[in-house]
């Protein structure tokens, strides 16, 4: 399956919540040698791996490990799905979505209320080209109290309308992550996407602009808002400020499909 690759620090901040959920707590103590608790164990090492050292490879080793122990770990079958996300994040030679929707479906079949699991799966779906399946998935996630991160929720509910042209049903849903959670700059900067893509030019700069000075990790460096902010800016006559924004972001990576879009929009400025 050919998947375009997503910028690392928008995947970055867009699965925070998810992984401070699915991989919260400490370890279960001294385990008896049985499969169920050495599954149990190997989830304890891969998560460590993960978020503390920021070793993802070695991290799905031991995750599927855990899953090939007990296939009934919901947690485990998760945390690989989410494992899958981030190297499709890293490299789109070594994104494996199939895998990645295969796991977190696992997982909310062992668990039906996994919410977590069931916001991560709609994430594998739009990555997939999948978004009507993805808006099934995320429309009751909106309306569940009980979510703890509804604004993840609402979000990924505005991208996949996003991916499918419906521009105002993903205005509505981003302003609804945003108000859940004003921290949330990945809403604003996919807010500012929909504005653009409407051609409100002054809106879809505030957007930008939020997203980027929002005071959370990650969103000033959340490259593909430097590259929106200064694509409507050109676009808007504003020519000098579109340079500077442009500098900013080729200061992060000229390499990135971010990157590489500045570098380009930088020559044409010359």
């Amino acid at each position: 399956m050919s998947v375009p690759r997503v910028g690392s620090t928008l995947v970055a901040v867009c699965l925070c919540s998810a992984l401070a959920l699915a991989c919260s707590g400490g370890g279960s103590g001294p385990k008896a040698q049985d499969p169920t608790r050495q599954s149990e164990s190997e989830y304890d090492v891969a998560r460590d791996l993960w978020l503390r050292r920021g070793q993802t490879r070695d991290a799905l080793e031991h995750a599927l490990k855990a899953v090939e122990l007990d296939d009934e770990n919901a947690d485990a079958q998760h945390l690989v799905a989410l494992l899958y996300l981030d190297f499709c994040s890293q490299s789109a030679a070594e994104c494996r979505l199939a895998e990645a929707e295969r796991h977190a479906r696992r997982a909310l079949e062992l668990k039906r209320d996994y919410r977590e699991a069931r916001n991560t799966l709609a994430v594998v779906l739009i990555h997939a080209k999948k978004a009507s399946a993805a808006v099934d998935l995320l429309r009751p996630l909106t309306e569940d109290i009980l979510y703890q991160t509804p604004e993840n929720a609402w979000g990924n509910l505005g991208w996949a309308y996003l991916e499918l042209g419906q521009l105002d049903p993903a205005i509505d849903a981003l302003r609804r992550s945003i108000a859940a959670q004003p921290q949330f700059c990945v809403g604003n900067y996919r807010l500012g996407l929909a504005h653009e893509r409407k051609g409100e030019l002054g809106l879809a700069i505030t957007a930008f602009t939020r997203a980027l000075e929002t005071e959370a990790p990650g969103c000033s460096a959340l490259q593909e808002a430097w590259a929106g902010r200064a694509r409507v800016g050109f676009r808007a006559g504003n020519v000098d400020s579109a340079r500077a924004d442009l500098a900013r972001c080729l200061k992060l990576s000229g390499t990135t499909s971010a990157g590489k879009e500045c570098r380009s929009m930088a020559t044409k400025l010359k």
